[in-house]
């Protein structure tokens, strides 16, 4: 692709197409090799949907019973029928039944039991699952998705708080695990969890916001992490954090905008992770939900905090939970 030839607009219907294909490709190897991730692929896709104004394209009826029947017996739920309940899966379930408006088509009360039955009451973490690895990916999985099913008293949030601050580093930022590297996406995951709990005052907002924004590279884009190359998801995990912290204004928008407006593929839809790479539905979402946070015309504003559209946040009576 030249550079005369890259997207300088928002290809709106040709993604909507795109995200509409993804569940005909049934002949394709990478359908079958992907059906770990069929559950967070809806979410991905109706969430974008969503953001691009066209939620209806896809059944409801049929996205529905297809989360149902992912839900187990304790209360989890798996990434495709018959796949292992994790709290990641949990949360992209509940964000989609939400989106849906049908909350009341699972036993919510078994998803609380489910998610809280994964923290260490000694250390405040969250397993991903029965097998125990711990992460603060989790801890912002449990906290969004019992915050969104406002039972947020089923935990120990003192606990899951100060654990999420033993993740901190002295730049500011946060890692998966006490001593990890810094890493934008577990930022997003602590930052946002910490903003659900009204306990942003334990960041240091300037001096993460200084890392974030040196997170931007001459392409426009922005990477994860130092010395790393630029990726579109990282304008939602980079962007978003920034938007919590109220330094949104510390990088180049405009930059960034053509960036991501790039990666799309002009003649099937999608996103990429960066220009002249194969698209895909993770960062197509990750891409307009950047582009939303910055205010691009004809995308509905999402939430920076929960990654769902303002409106569905809004609609369950969850005020913008974020301040600095």
């Amino acid at each position: 692709m030249t550079e005369f030839s890259k997207p300088k607009e928002l290809l709106f219907d040709l993604h909507v197409k795109y995200i509409q294909s993804l569940d005909t490709k049934r002949d394709d190897l990478e359908y079958w090799l992907t059906e770990h991730l069929r559950l967070s692929g809806v979410y991905w896709g109706l969430t974008a949907l969503d953001l691009l104004n066209n939620l209806t394209v896809l059944e409801k009826e049929d996205i529905v019973k297809y989360v149902v029947s992912c839900q187990h017996d304790n209360g989890g739920f798996g990434g495709h029928l018959r796949h292992d309940p994790h709290i990641l899966y949990t949360l992209y379930a509940v964000q989609i039944l939400l989106i849906e408006d049908a909350l009341d088509s699972v036993n919510v009360e078994k998803i609380v039991e489910y998610v809280s039955s994964l923290q260490d009451r000694v250390t405040g973490a969250f397993s991903g699952d029965e097998w125990g690895e711990i992460d603060t990916r989790f801890s912002y999985s449990a906290l969004s998705c019992l915050s969104l099913l406002k039972r947020l008293d089923a935990i120990d949030v003192p606990k899951a708080i100060e654990f999420i601050i033993s993740c901190k580093n002295f730049d500011g930022g946060f890692g998966s695990t006490p001593g990890a590297e810094s890493h934008a996406g577990q930022i997003f995951c602590c930052v946002a969890a910490l903003a659900i709990v009204n306990s942003l005052h334990l960041v240091n907002a300037d001096l993460l916001g200084w890392w974030l924004c040196e997170r931007q590279l001459k392409s426009g884009g922005l990477n994860g992490r130092p010395e790393k190359l630029e990726d579109v998801c990282y304008s939602w995990w980079v962007l978003s954090s920034l938007s919590i912290l109220g330094r949104l204004h510390w990088i180049d928008k405009e930059k960034l905008i053509d960036f991501v407006l790039a990666a799309q593929d002009p003649e099937t839809g999608g996103i990429a992770d960066r220009p002249g790479d194969m698209v895909d539905v993770f960062h197509t979402l990750f891409g307009i939900a950047g582009l939303s946070i910055v205010g691009y015309s004809g995308l509905k504003p999402i939430d920076p905090v929960y990654c769902l559209p303002k409106h569905v946040v809004q609609r369950i009576g969850l005020a913008e939970r974020y301040h600095v």
